[in-house]
């Protein structure tokens, strides 16, 4: 994976300085080498971490032909590059190496923005069509790899994170009320297209857009799931969930650096791990695979709805099913609180506080092993494995299933805040917006049609929550992480199976344990869902408890203007309830942690508040 950067000013040269800036600001994204390319009207950077085709990938790419000239800048990996560079080579390009980008840069040139129906893989890229003077930019379908931007005085500027473009001098960074209502009410998530702060932009999963001198930003959507009859018998369907899954990882295995597995001794982590591990195998390799715990965890886990055990055995079950090499990381409560900051300083955001803290830990760890890790993020998401999946009384209600304390987030909020902001009307927006653009059959029954669009709300707005930590922690320490079940092929089958093949069996996920048994040992294949895990140790709460007493105790503290000091007093006074703030994982030590970070975000970033 790399980092990539840009500027097109129309009426001003970019300044060089203004483009070494924000490529600096990316330089963890890609350690291996840097590139920019420096036009009339136009500057790219790009920082790149090498996995294929180390000689043939520098980038920016430029290609001739004829008249055309173009200039690639390129975040991401394609999974069917020798395909596409078959039908490239078919139709008379000639190539140097045997990397990805060199294809997507051809298969531009070839097909235009229609190259984006052919790719599978996870991107975020821009084009310079420097014969015709305008910018193309596009992400995956499922936006595992982010692009954000603005438009400022006329001039467009875009990067990988948006440290990169808050860096600019007339890039101000202000939160409006909407931008306040969303903090409170939503974050981590957040509205589809826009990043929080006022002016800020994100190309939206399965978005591509033009930026032209007469034409402006120009946003066109390339792709959504659609309803189609589903006609496959339960043989016929497990066989075709079977394929699409082992396909996706086997073709993301391939690279040229090391490569190893996310292993919790879950399902989905265990399906992937199984599959790489007889991969490997198969070529004479061992897998290397890693699994997080914390200090202690066995004596201070408490079993719950949503977590009903622990990992550590399931863990050891599945390293004497395999061949790998296994690697242990445990994390402690100090280095949780005292990576509150960094993480937050990765994602540029507020985001999920320690579960996003522990995660770039881990990923930091994994470096040391490997430079590409695959890990089972979305297989919930498409195959319904949430408990909101199954609970009727959430499922058949409306509203963000994830999302189930918005009056008490409210409760947060200074009286100024609350009276200018309607809570019910914020989270009923994004719901609504998912709803109308969700595809169905007219002739659809009631219950699958509630399924597909639960399904377009987890896809659409929790899964992005999850990808933007996955991608931010582990590009944070140059490790490239890849998600095998974003396969677009996949989701688009899944996005019809109904439920009773769903569940199979009558448990959750029961598609995908039938079609993948054979991988696992009974024990996981059998396992309960269990989510990413989180630390249980009392000493955590306490820690996060004492900097938020330094946050209130700082007369100073920019958080104060958003948040009612008195309702944060509660919280701590209320410290071990376990009071849920979003979905499974962030519960009261969470939403602590999650205000700490908020109040370093403020000030580190100079947000103004208006």
């Amino acid at each position: 994976m790399c980092g990539i950067a840009g500027i097109v000013s129309y009426d001003q040269a970019p300044r060089p300085e203004l483009l070494h800036s924000m490529r600096n600001a990316l330089l963890h994204r890609g350690p291996d080498s840097q590139g920019l390319y420096m036009d009339d009207c136009v500057g790219l950077a790009h920082t790149r971490l090498s996995v294929v085709d180390a000689e043939h990938g520098s980038q920016p790419m430029l290609l001739r032909r004829g008249e055309e000239e173009l200039v690639l800048i390129y975040n991401g990996e394609l999974y069917n590059t020798e395909e596409l560079r078959g039908e490239l080579a078919g139709a008379g390009y000639k190539f140097k190496g045997h990397g990805d980008t060199e294809v997507l840069l051809a298969a531009y040139s070839y097909w235009k923005d229609a190259c984006l129906d052919r790719l599978n893989g996870i991107f975020a890229f821009a084009v310079w069509e420097r014969h015709s003077g305008r910018l193309f930019l596009a992400r995956d379908r499922f936006g595992v790899k982010p692009l954000y931007m603005t438009l400022n005085d006329g001039r467009l500027f875009f990067a990988s994170e948006l440290k990169a473009i808050l860096r600019l001098p007339g890039v101000k960074a202000c939160l409006d009320c909407a931008g306040v209502a969303e903090l409170a009410l939503l974050s981590p998530g957040r509205t589809p297209g826009k990043a929080l702060l006022r002016g800020m932009l994100e190309l939206k999963p399965g978005e591509c857009a033009y930026f032209s001198r007469g034409g402006g930003l120009k946003l066109r959507r390339y792709w959504k799931l659609r309803a189609a009859p589903h006609t496959d018998g339960e043989r016929e369907t497990i066989e075709r969930v079977r394929f699409l899954v082992k396909d996706a990882i086997e073709r993301q295995l391939v690279s040229d650096v090391p490569v190893g597995t996310l292993l919790s001794g879950g399902l989905d982590s265990s399906i992937i791990s199984g599959v790489a591990d007889r991969y490997f195998m198969a070529r004479g390799k061992r897998l290397k695979t890693f699994s997080v715990t914390y200090k202690d965890q066995a004596r201070h886990f408490r079993a719950s709805k949503f977590q009903p055990n622990g990992d550590d055995d399931y863990i050891k079950r599945m390293n004497r099913y395999l061949g790998a090499q296994h690697f242990d990381v445990v994390l402690d409560s100090a280095e949780l609180a005292h990576s509150l900051d960094a993480a937050l300083d990765a994602r540029d955001l507020p985001g999920m506080a320690d579960v996003d803290s522990s995660l770039l830990l881990f990923c930091r760890r994994i470096k040391d092993e490997v430079t590409v890790a695959l890990s089972g993020e979305c297989a919930d998401e498409l195959f319904g494995g949430y408990p909101w999946f199954r609970d009727e009384s959430i499922r058949e209600s409306d509203g963000l299933p994830w999302a189930q304390s918005t009056q008490y987030r409210f409760s947060f909020l200074r009286p100024e805040w609350q009276e200018k902001i309607n809570p019910q009307e914020v989270v009923a927006e994004q719901y609504s917006k998912v709803l109308a653009d969700t595809d169905t059959l007219p002739d659809a029954t009631p219950g699958q049609q509630r399924l597909q669009r639960m399904l377009r709300l987890n896809c659409e707005l929790f899964m992005q929550t999850l990808l933007t930590r996955k991608d931010a922690m582990s590009m944070a320490s140059a490790l490239e992480i890849r998600v095998p079940f974003c396969d677009y092929r996949l989701a688009e089958y899944l996005y019809n199976v109904p439920r009773e093949l769903r569940e199979l069996g009558g448990q959750e996920k029961g598609l995908l344990r039938a079609a993948m048994a054979d991988f696992l040992p009974a024990e996981v294949a059998n396992r309960k869902k269990s989510p990413y895990p989180k630390t249980h140790n009392p000493a955590y709460l306490e820690l996060v408890r004492g900097l938020l007493r330094d946050v209130l105790d700082d007369k100073n503290a920019p958080l104060k203007e958003i948040f009612d000091p008195a309702a944060l007093e509660r919280l701590l006074a209320e410290g071990g309830r376990e009071q849920p703030w979003y979905g499974q994982l962030m519960t009261t030590p969470q939403t602590i942690a999650w205000f700490v970070q908020v109040n370093h975000w403020l000030r580190k970033y100079r947000v103004c508040v208006a």
